[in-house]
């Protein structure tokens, strides 16, 4: 289930639910929902006519001048903790990749007793090198995953922790790690029969996992002029662009926007302390504006967000891949 204001074409909406829960995994009613079978009731309304005035009016004398689709503030974030390519969250990461590999080891059929709905939770340790974070060990590990009825917890336990958990999480990282595996006892029913929810009720998943601040607005659902996606994605490519810099160890940018107005309201940029020795988080402010472009439409054609690329964002976060479709993952090389 979701809700959005759309533009667009016309689409075969019955078509796109189908496949979309189908490709999940919500192939029958024992799983929480049968994709091929559900009942699909659309709800499409054309956006508010004030709200299109204000992005795309009179005001909009050229392109460039499109304004945001929605006021709100936007934050990115970047760390070089410990993967120098995504340069993202180390503990987020983790949780991610536990599920991603759920997912491959469900849809390969070498689990035949996964199920879709699932969630992970990684705690790291950590201590601090020269300014630097840097994680010490695994504190613990939380999954939570829908089963077959017909699995036993031992078993459930004993295959997560051996081929995901010690598959995804470094060998020198698990040093007397918490191992907590469905500690509600029984996940056997799960999906939409369990837990019915909305899109945009898992933002801190989709972004940091915690680590950095959240506006509220969520990214899915929503075309790029609605700045609560497009200003996030370009937020995240100015933060990771100063972390590949050596600027800084780590860097958060947040970026405010009123609708129907093209410029920001404001743009802060924070190093905790950490930017290069010489430098300033002042001076981080300067490279920004004179290497980066907020208003809306530079957004969408330097990231290039008008391709559809949306549906692999929907799984796994959008944020810390090494996708060459995220534009906003491959850092810009700046003028210093």
């Amino acid at each position: 289930m979701g809700e959005t204001n759309i533009t667009s074409k016309q689409v075969d909406w019955d078509k796109c639910a189908r496949a979309t829960a189908n490709q999940v995994g919500f192939t029958s009613t024992a799983n929480g929902l049968d994709g091929n079978k559900c009942k699909i009731i659309k709800v499409i309304e054309a956006q508010d006519a004030n709200i299109a005035a204000a992005v795309h009016g009179d005001r909009v004398k050229c392109e460039d001048d499109l304004g945001a689709g929605d006021q709100g503030i936007m934050f990115g974030y970047a760390t070089d903790e410990w993967d120098q390519k995504t340069l993202h969250p180390y503990s987020h990461q983790l949780a991610c990749e536990i599920n991603e590999e759920m997912a491959r080891l469900r849809h390969s059929g070498e689990v035949a007793w996964l199920r879709p709905d699932c969630k992970s939770q990684v705690v790291l340790e950590y201590k601090l090198n020269n300014g630097r974070l840097k994680p010490i060990r695994v504190f613990n590990v939380l999954i939570s995953t829908q089963h077959s009825p017909d699995v036993d917890n031992k078993t459930i336990r004993t295959t997560l922790i051996n081929k995901v958990i010690k598959k995804v999480c470094p060998k020198e990282l698990l040093i007397d790690t918490e191992y907590v595996i469905n500690p509600s006892g029984c996940f056997d029913v799960g999906g939409p029969a369990a837990d019915a929810g909305l899109t945009g009720r898992k933002i801190i998943v989709d972004s940091y996992g915690g680590w950095a601040p959240h506006g509220g607005g969520a990214y899915s659902g929503k075309d790029p002029t609605k700045v609560d996606r497009s200003a996030a994605y370009y937020a995240r490519y100015v933060a990771k662009s100063l972390v590949h810099a050596k600027l800084a160890h780590r860097v958060l940018v947040q970026v405010s926007y009123a609708i129907g107005l093209a410029d920001p309201l404001s743009i802060h940029v924070e190093s905790y302390g950490t930017v290069k020795k010489g430098l300033s988080d002042e001076k981080l402010s300067e490279i920004v504006m004179n290497n980066f472009n907020f208003r809306p439409m530079n957004i969408i054609k330097e990231l290039d967000l008008r391709r559809p690329i949306y549906q692999k964002t929907a799984r796994f976060g959008h944020f810390g891949k090494n996708d060459p479709d995220f534009k906003w993952e491959t850092p810009k090389k700046l003028k210093l």
